[in-house]
């Protein structure tokens, strides 16, 4: 089965970014949108189709939530899914700077 999940990370506060919406942009163009939950995570139901994929991080909004300011108004991740895997996209983030990777 060929799945999808995402976990973002505040690495300035150390903690889950929880309640940071987001989009996936599959191959056909369609979108889903999510929020993560308390520990930051968002798993997408159902099979994932191979090809290109987006995903959007609603960054800006997320941060001016908490009153703190940011120099990223989204992150956007693009990445290749493959049949029969799991994929799991990671975010490490903070208002100047984030990093991502492909995690397990």
């Amino acid at each position: 089965m060929t799945t999808l999940s995402t976990h973002v990370l505040d690495a300035a506060l150390g903690r889950p970014a929880a309640g940071l919406a987001l989009i996936l942009t599959r191959p056909d163009g369609s979108a889903l949108t999510a929020t993560t939950d308390g520990d930051g995570r968002v798993r997408f139901d159902g099979e994932m189709s191979p090809g290109p994929h987006t995903l959007v991080f609603e960054t800006g909004p997320w941060f001016a939530d908490q009153d703190r300011e940011t120099f990223f108004p989204e992150v956007s991740v693009g990445f290749t899914v493959t049949a029969g895997e799991h994929h799991h996209v990671a975010l490490l983030l903070s208002p100047f700077a984030y990093t991502t990777y492909r995690g397990s």
